[in-house]
């Protein structure tokens, strides 16, 4: 998607990247912030890591949300810019 926006080649596949963002935004909702799979995993693990159930190093899996929402947030500030344009 940031590719996309810089070269802007803003198209059908954009739009339905941010659907599948919006649609993950809302499944994080339903599940109080955790991923669906977390809070399965959970049951099966004593484990408190953030990275218990993901094969990321513990810094990113602690702030991965954090991390990929600040991208999009980049993201949708190039596509109304080249949209404004």
């Amino acid at each position: 998607m940031l590719y996309a926006v810089i070269v802007n080649k803003i198209d059908y596949w954009l739009w339905i990247g941010y659907a599948l963002f919006i649609l993950e935004g809302i499944t994080l909702l339903a599940f109080k912030f955790f991923c669906p799979l977390t809070v399965m995993a959970r049951k099966y693990s004593n484990s408190s890591k953030a990275n218990f159930d993901i094969y990321l190093p513990h810094w990113l899996a602690k702030y991965n949300k954090l991390i990929y929402t600040s991208i999009l947030v980049i993201i949708i500030i190039i596509t109304i810019y080249q949209l404004l344009k």
